[in-house]
């Protein structure tokens, strides 16, 4: 069966950044196709944030009440393996997509289920299930939300080998003895502290000299002690030369560059990741397949006036709130040329430019001690030219945190540009660190002077409270 059918506007991908694109779009009044060749809730729903945090939550839930007097005895047992990947399973809706499904359609927009890709300017061609070919047009845009996936790097035996990724490290349903773990980034850091919680002996080969490199270097050092007294071996500055593993089962063997040989049961590569741009048609619009989209601020592809690029594919900020954020913003700039209203791109922080991307985007690390960041960190800050000051506090120094738990770990930095008295950014670790994430952010974001934010009064006796020493240090 073949069907022509025309829309306003077409998205390809229905993860979080297609659905928040879709919402947008509903709301400014025009019709929506959305194509989805996997399931409707995409890779954070069922392969990333949803499953791993739910592993994590018993993890850090767990090493917290050993902290707390009167409650650690009655937590030294282990956990139970069997409820954490029940509950892991219900968070990633046992990888059915009829509730998403569901919500898309409520909205309005014409759900399709099968390969889409572009076939020109303004058209997506959709192979469905049972022989369905569907060909449609857009009237004014064609988003292309279509995510990320894990990468693996080039080394020799690795193909055959059955490593895990991302996705199987999140779904497993079976914890395995011995786990290596190929890489020091926030997958790889969760991952470990999740199944080394769960029973395996967990060993990360490292290529750079620590954890987490891209954010402030003692974050990594609180989280690596953490690991190590939990029971994981780390090895840094090392790099897997080849993998073996005969027919893709049994016992798997890592090779080092040292030319020492490691053995586990299962090996996760936490190596980056790629665009899911590869199949979609990006040759027929002059653009190189499989290859990240250059966008402008408005996430629409540079030298185009009809494609988007939104979330991951843009490689502007891989988070999934991101991606969040800059659907609106993109739904928001194609609703305006729709309907030919100026754009207000001359202001900073307009509704039609994702500036947070760049200037205050925060991520969180679900690892015990959690870490927090938002916005500049001390090298990017002074790698971008601005005068800037780190401001360091203890936050174990902090009376909130005595009572949050004994022998509280943990350190909070603020990033201050000096010229114009504003925070550039604001990095935590330690337990329970998320929370104050979201009021950095608004710090951050809001450039809020530093006269004023010292008659921003945090409660005592919270944790919160390392804002006003913070303050204190500052000012001296």
């Amino acid at each position: 069966m073949t069907e022509a059918v025309e829309f306003d506007v077409v998205v390809l991908g229905a993860g979080p950044t297609g659905e928040n694109v879709v919402d947008r779009l509903r709301a400014a009044g025009l019709s929506t196709a959305v194509v989805e060749s996997e399931l409707a809730g995409g890779e954070c729903s069922y392969w990333a944030c949803m499953p791993s945090k739910a592993l994590l939550r018993p993890v850090t839930a767990r090493a917290e009440a050993r902290q707390v007097p009167g409650l650690r005895q009655a937590v030294q047992g282990p956990l139970d393996t069997e409820a954490v990947l029940a509950h892991r399973d219900e968070k990633a809706a046992h990888w059915k997509d009829d509730g998403q499904v569901g919500w898309l359609e409520s909205t309005g927009a014409r759900f399709y289920r099968g390969q889409g890709r572009l076939h020109g300017p303004k058209k997506v061609v959709v192979d469905g299930p049972e022989g369905e070919h569907h060909v449609l047009t857009a009237r004014y845009a064609v988003a292309v939300c279509t995510g990320s996936r894990a990468a693996l790097p080039d080394v020799p035996g690795l193909a055959g080998a059955k490593a895990w990724t991302s996705r199987e490290a999140t779904s497993s349903h079976t914890v395995p003895g011995r786990l290596i773990v190929v890489g020091g980034g926030v997958v790889g850091v969760e991952m470990a502290t999740a199944w080394q919680a769960l029973g395996s002996q967990v060993t990360m080969l490292i290529r750079s000299v620590g954890l987490l490199p891209k954010m402030e270097a003692f974050v990594g050092e609180h989280i690596a002690e953490a690991l190590t007294e939990a029971g994981a071996q780390i090895r840094t500055d090392v790099e897997v030369a080849s993998v073996e593993r005969t027919g893709g089962t049994g016992p798997v063997r890592v090779v080092l560059d040292s030319g020492e040989r490691i053995e586990a049961d299962e090996i996760l590569f936490a190596t980056g990741r790629a665009p899911r741009t590869e199949g979609i048609g990006l040759e027929t619009v002059g653009l190189e397949p499989g290859s990240w989209l250059t966008v402008d601020d408005t996430c629409r592809v540079e030298g185009s006036d009809w494609l988007y690029g939104v979330g991951d594919v843009n490689h502007r900020a891989l988070l999934t709130h991101q991606g969040k954020y800059q659907a609106r913003i993109a739904g928001a700039a194609i609703a305006a040329r729709a309907s030919q209203v100026p754009l207000l791109q001359t202001d900073r922080w307009g509704a039609h430019v994702a500036t947070a991307d760049v200037a205050g985007a925060p991520q969180v690390v679900f690892t015990h001690p959690e870490a927090a960041a938002v916005g500049l960190s001390l090298a990017e800050a002074e790698a971008a030219g601005h005068r800037v000051r780190a401001v360091d506090y203890e936050i174990g120094d902090v009376a909130g945190a005595g009572l949050f738990a004994d022998g509280y770990r943990g350190r909070a930095r603020m990033v201050v540009d000096l010229d114009r008295e504003i925070v550039l950014g604001v990095t935590f670790v330690g337990p329970g660190v998320t929370e104050l994430l979201h009021s950095a952010t608004v710090v951050v974001v809001g450039e809020v002077p530093l006269d004023r934010l010292w008659h921003a009064v945090p409660a005592y006796p919270t944790i919160s409270e390392v804002w006003l020493r913070l303050m204190e240090t500052y000012r001296g």
